[in-house]
């Protein structure tokens, strides 16, 4: 018969697999840091030489890391998402923009409709929270606050989603266009009346995920990603156009 002795989990593991699921479902962060350890091992009702056993183990995964006089954080696991020889790839090709544009278009429509479905009260008030910020930075003119909480957004609707592997890929994504990878975001942001459509673009994304309406938040997911791609395009042929006629200058002033 194929049964095996009833065996008692070890307090580490125990340790092991609440910190392997928190870091899985996203709450624990890469590059956060985890408390000091007397306080941990109380939150988790352990020994610290448990937990320490457990935090062993971890590192030894390469799910945690310590730094010297900081304490022990949550591994970089996203930046190996892509190898830098990629990374370059991607920075210096403009196709690789309008591509990334797509894949976000197809997976920010399909989490909007998850969000608006699955999506908790809990997470909905997320959400709305982030856009409400948004709606209050967007008075500003400075518009690096709004351009940061426009990642914030979004994210939290792929939070929403509850589809694991969706999260962590899109948050290696998000990574690399903060690093200014893809466009520069704060760019976008520059014109008032680009930054005027955007939030409502945002707004109706909200709307419709407040409402639960799957299909719409789809739909107003999907036109948002469509306007800024429209943008991109024209961004990049107006500076284009700006360097032919800067040329046309140089000329002309070396003709006097």
């Amino acid at each position: 018969m194929p049964f095996q002795p009833v065996q008692m989990e070890k307090l580490s593991q125990g340790v092991v697999r609440q910190i392997e699921l928190l870091i899985l479902r996203g709450l624990l962060r890469p590059g956060e840091r985890l408390p000091a350890e007397r306080e941990l091992a109380e939150r988790f009702g352990v020994s610290r030489p448990s937990l320490r056993e457990a935090i062993a183990e971890l590192q030894g995964r390469e799910l945690l890391v310590t730094k010297a006089g900081a304490g022990i954080f949550v591994a970089d696991m996203l930046g190996s998402a892509f190898s830098d020889a990629l990374i370059q790839l991607f920075a210096s090709h403009e196709e690789a923009v309008f591509d990334y544009v797509s894949f976000r278009r197809d997976l920010e429509g399909m989490a909007a409709e998850r969000a608006a479905r699955f999506g908790s009260d809990t997470d909905l008030m997320v959400i709305d929270t982030v856009f409400r910020k948004m709606e209050a930075a967007h008075s500003k003119r400075n518009p690096s606050d709004e351009a940061a909480l426009d990642a914030e957004f979004h994210l939290a609707i792929i939070e929403a989603s509850h589809n694991i592997v969706m999260l962590h890929m899109m948050r290696a994504m998000f990574d690399l266009l903060r690093a200014g990878v893809f466009y520069n975001r704060q760019q976008m942001f520059k014109q008032r009346t680009t930054r005027d459509q955007l939030l409502q673009q945002h707004r109706a994304i909200n709307d419709a995920i407040q409402a639960r309406d799957p299909l719409e938040a789809r739909h107003a997911a999907e036109a948002h990603m469509n306007y800024v791609e429209s943008s991109l395009s024209d961004l990049r042929k107006a500076q284009r156009n700006e360097e032919i006629a800067r040329m046309r200058y140089q000329h002309e002033l070396a003709r006097d």
